[in-house]
């Protein structure tokens, strides 16, 4: 928001003070990025500064290091699971949920939200004691439940956000002339909320990606992903290889959190076109 021309002084004085206060929190929550960044270049196998000299040392014991590559590939299996199945799920969910006269909708959304409000570690409680009974602990498969469960609400929000305003009356006239549901949803519904797909399933893989309270909890030294290897490490043998890992994971979450703001500015458009 700009500030107003005839602003008074003491509006002046809260609208600079908000935004020196914005960069002190900002700066808060970048400078261990920046500390940890450059230690994944050190030459010597200790946590100190000043470097005595640059090696990349770390990043090729990630890419070759046995354990670090069978963590770093049992994530991906999870996360693009996971998303394939928390992005149909929510996406579905979200289309239900707009409908106008869709019953008991505040009631059913929050019970679709509810893996984001209840505190992770109880969630992960109650998966591990679950998961042993039915026999899905330590297994991939059940990683993928449990990632699912977690990442289904962000699709929900985000693909319920995109069909706010929605016309639903292209729906009823694809389907009065002779559309089916299947058809109508990839020829009509789907090409406007694209972003909005696209963005909750970023979201769901990134949720599933980071993701290590739960699977402290269900996964075994066979399936353990690439967060347990890392909080693994720092308790067991702490290695500069960590370092390399946190700062392509900060790497890797940069760019999708950049897919999706560019898909949130480019959904806005659309609605702007639509609303002209």
């Amino acid at each position: 928001m700009a500030l107003p021309l005839h602003a008074s002084a003491a509006e002046r004085v809260w609208y600079y003070a908000l935004r020196l206060i914005a960069a002190l929190v900002l700066f808060y929550l970048i400078v261990p990025i920046l500390i940890i960044t450059p230690l994944s270049f050190n030459s010597e196998p200790y946590f100190s500064y000043p470097m005595p000299g640059l090696s990349l040392r770390w990043y090729e014991d990630f890419f070759f290091n046995e354990r670090w590559q069978a963590a770093l590939h049992n994530s991906v299996i999870v996360a693009v699971s996971t998303t394939c199945v928390a992005t149909t799920l929510g996406t579905v969910a979200a289309l239900g949920l707009s409908r106008p006269n869709f019953p008991a909708r505040g009631l059913v959304m929050s019970f679709l939200i509810a893996p984001m409000i209840v505190p992770l570690i109880i969630s992960a409680v109650g998966m591990y004691f679950f998961y042993t009974d039915i026999g899905l602990a330590n297994t991939l498969s059940g990683m993928v439940l449990a990632h699912t469960a977690l990442a289904t609400p962000f699709v929900v929000i985000t693909v319920t956000a995109t069909l706010t305003g929605f016309d639903h009356t292209l729906t009823r006239a694809a389907q009065s002339l002779g559309a089916n549901l299947v058809t109508t949803f990839f020829r009509v519904q789907m090409p406007l909320i694209l972003p909005g797909i696209i963005s909750g399933g970023l979201f769901a893989f990134v949720t599933s990606f980071d993701e290590v309270v739960v699977a402290l909890f269900i996964s075994s030294a066979e399936t353990r992903t690439l967060p347990k290897q890392m909080f693994s490490g720092i308790r067991e043998m702490i290695s500069p290889t960590i370092t390399a890992a946190a700062t392509l994971l900060v790497l890797f979450s940069t760019v999708l959190l950049t897919t999706i703001e560019l898909l949130r500015r480019r959904n806005e458009r659309m609605r702007g076109i639509r609303a002209s």
